[in-house]
């Protein structure tokens, strides 16, 4: 996803935020010195509780955000007083109780861009987009931006990219840019390169590539941010208003899909309206905010300073950076070329020797490394940056991470578990990508691919996530292509390399205590024990005796977040 990395925008919110967070927090201090604490029971339920020294419960309690007592009803009631007067109770009827699910990897901001955009997932054709894009120039001005996303060739006949002739066709007034459900490329119209100033002498940025037809002109295909990010640097800014708006719908799904935390990759501009929603008591998920790599170490830890690094709700977190691009789009580097397009191996977006040397300085001044890497080769080299940078600055308890790491090379998943390396990985990618992913990577690659099973056998922790934008938040989808690596609609017959599969257990802990692992938050949440926050869900199933085609029919009744209920089904 594109973070734009303008110091003078960013050094003037931080400002800006310094003066809020003063203010605020006095109120909130002040406010919640006026509550007096109160304990909720939740009893006659079926509790999962994922606790592997107590796995199951009947009732538990919940006094200032965090689970004071659980275990069987008499324990509940008796030794922690769930029988006395003016206390609420609330009476679960056998339903089905595990604790809320900690996306390890989404892109909220990205979500709420969708909001604002024209949306084209599932688009079964560049004429369908095509229509979306004049019914989308019908609304604006000569002019104005049009942007869009989520358009994935793999569904159309011809499996081909866009060009910007196409966009000229239905927008020849507007730029347009429509960025594909990878994020790692977009195709804009020749308007919008015209804004950007790209045509046929135009050379590719470092990690990032310009498309050029046989005559040498821009075909409106920009793949990987360092090239997207000279058509999208020139779109204005949405007004703040409709900023929040669009993430308010987005906080609105999380909830409804059971998420009671993310670690989250979006630009500080959202960071400050999670903020805000924080300080009005709206905001329904604890959030993780990476902060982007690249940023100059002053700027970052600047950031980390306004930001903060211990609430409880809303923090910062680990550095995120690109090594590579994406399979669907072959933009993932690989050791050797693509099966169906020998010309390419990918591209590397990030040049590994100056990679090491900005993880080393970062890892010194105590940031935690989350690296995306997709292909073989960028998944060897994220290794390879690790292994340096604990060489040069010694050891101690990093938890760095490759996020995805949907194609290693099998020499390399002992190296996981030697650096302690966390795989946090999305399981719905292999649900997705399992359609094309052997025309790209050939059979023989595809044994180290989305391989859940062998990183465990490996001893490497898992965090699991959804990658949201890109895929839908629902983890129930994950669970479900966890345990079958089976399409949603059924098939392939036992699964799809299916000596990956995992346990429905390993599948909730990756999802759950596994997450928060990933974010140094074991012990505090991930569990149904004392001491950790009440985060928790209740569901229409339970996901242990049900098969798992029921997984993803699965919906969501109530979502508690710190003792409070911020989504109930109707």
């Amino acid at each position: 996803m594109t973070i734009r990395t303008d110091r003078v925008r960013i050094l003037a919110g931080l400002l800006s935020f310094a003066v809020v967070t003063v203010v605020v927090a006095w109120h909130a201090k002040s406010s919640a010195a006026q509550k007096a604490p109160v304990t909720t029971y939740y009893n006659h339920g079926h509790i999962y509780t994922n606790d592997p020294a107590h796995p199951w419960a009947e009732a538990l309690a919940v006094s200032e955000g965090k689970i004071s007592c659980i275990g069987r009803m008499d324990h509940v009631l008796l030794d922690c007083g769930g029988g006395q007067e003016g206390v609420e109770t609330v009476n679960l009827k056998g339903q089905f109780v595990m604790p809320g699910f900690n996306d390890a990897h989404v892109h909220l901001g990205g979500a709420a861009a969708d909001e604002l955009a024209v949306p084209l997932t599932g688009v079964p054709s560049a004429e369908e987009m095509q229509k979306r894009v004049a019914a989308a120039v019908a609304q604006h001005k000569d002019g104005e931006w049009i942007t869009g996303g989520g358009w994935d060739h793999t569904l159309w006949t011809e499996k081909k990219f866009p060009d910007r002739q196409q966009l000229d066709a239905v927008a020849p007034k507007n730029p347009v840019i429509l960025t594909h459900i990878s994020g790692h490329v977009a195709v804009a119209n020749s308007l919008a390169l015209k804004r950007a100033e790209i045509d046929k002498t135009t050379p590719n940025p470092p990690g990032g590539e310009i498309e050029h037809d046989t005559l040498g002109e821009p075909t409106g295909m920009l793949k990987e941010d360092a090239a997207m990010s000279l058509v999208k640097a020139r779109i204005p800014d949405p007004a703040p208003e409709a900023r929040r708006k669009a993430i308010e719908l987005v906080l609105e799904n999380v909830a409804k899909n059971g998420i009671t935390s993310v670690q989250d990759y979006s630009e500080w501009a959202d960071f400050q309206a999670f903020q805000q929603l924080k300080e009005e008591g709206k905001l329904t998920v604890r959030i993780t905010e990476w902060l982007p790599f690249n940023l100059p170490l002053n700027d970052l830890q600047n950031m980390r300073a306004q930001g903060g690094t211990q609430d409880p709700w809303l923090k910062t977190g680990a550095l995120k950076a690109f090594t590579d691009g994406a399979m669907g789009s072959r933009t993932a580097a690989m050791l050797e070329p693509y099966s169906d397009d020998p010309s390419t191996s990918g591209i590397l977006t990030s040049d590994p020797e100056k990679l090491t040397a900005m993880a080393i300085q970062r890892d010194k001044a105590g940031f935690q490394l989350a690296f995306h890497a997709i292909g073989d080769r960028a998944n060897r080299i994220a290794l390879d940056v690790f292994e340096a940078v604990a060489k040069a600055n010694g050891a101690r308890d990093r938890r760095d991470r490759i996020e995805h790491a949907q194609v290693v090379a099998p020499m390399d998943f002992s190296r996981f578990a030697q650096l302690h390396v966390v795989a946090s990985m999305q399981p719905s990618h292999q649900t997705t990508d399992m359609r094309w992913a052997e025309e790209r990577i050939g059979r023989e690659r595809l044994v180290g691919a989305y391989a859940w099973a062998t990183m465990l056998k490996n001893g490497v922790p898992l965090a699991f996530g959804t990658d949201y934008d890109v895929e839908p938040i629902s983890p129930f989808r994950g669970l479900y292509a966890c345990v079958t690596r089976e399409r949603p609609e059924g098939g392939p017959k036992d699964g799809w390399q299916p000596q990956e599969k995992i346990s429905l257990a390993d599948c909730i802990r990756a999802y759950t205590s596994g997450s928060a692992y990933a974010e140094f938050e074991e012990g505090k949440k991930g569990e149904l024990k004392p001491g950790e926050y009440a985060d928790f869900i209740i569901l229409s199933n339970d996901l242990t005796k049900i098969p798992p085609a029921q997984f993803i029919k699965t919906r969501v009744i109530r979502t508690v977040v710190g003792g409070r209920t911020v989504q109930q089904a109707h």
